[in-house]
């Protein structure tokens, strides 16, 4: 053995526990609970769950639900599920007060989205996101100091209308 974590399977893994941004944390220190890889998740399980997470201040997490769904997804709907885990990975760095990196994350994933070819798909309000994303790599770079990612939160969905 090489001395390197490994997962059930053997494949190199860091087993640091890792804060709600994905830093890693010094072992021993308590993290929050990793994504599980290579879930298969519904199109609505998966933007549920992302959701959850981004709500939660925890867009490091959501961004591997969304691979998970780019990975398994049939091909066609893959640049939808790159982009927002691009959005989410820029929400990330933006976080952790990586101005240049969130804000480029954040442009390159609205681009991401402008050009999906599936803008109405799941329920997904894809305009809405191009312009959050592009308003927040915007107010990012303008600040440059870390945001609060839960604040931040983009809703991947349009609310519903109350009845």
């Amino acid at each position: 053995m090489d001395g390197r974590d490994r997962d059930t399977a053997g494949r190199a893994r860091s087993a640091r526990p890792r804060d709600g941004l994905g830093r890693p944390l010094p072992y021993g220190e308590p993290g929050v609970p990793r994504q599980p890889e290579g879930v298969v998740r519904t199109p609505a399980e998966t933007v549920r769950e992302a959701q959850r997470l981004l709500d939660a201040g925890m867009p490091f997490h959501a961004h591997e639900v969304f691979e998970d769904a780019w990975k398994s997804g049939p091909g066609p709907q893959a640049p939808l599920w790159r982009g927002l885990a691009q959005l989410a990975v820029g929400l990330t760095h933006a976080a952790r007060g990586n101005a240049v990196g969130g804000a480029r994350l954040l442009r390159r994933g609205a681009d991401a989205l402008d050009a999906a070819p599936v803008p109405e798909a799941y329920g997904i309000d894809v305009p809405g996101l191009v312009v959050w994303a592009r308003d927040l790599a915007r107010r990012v770079e303008a600040g440059g100091r870390p945001v609060d990612a839960a604040a931040e939160a983009p809703r991947l969905a349009p609310a519903a209308p109350r009845s």
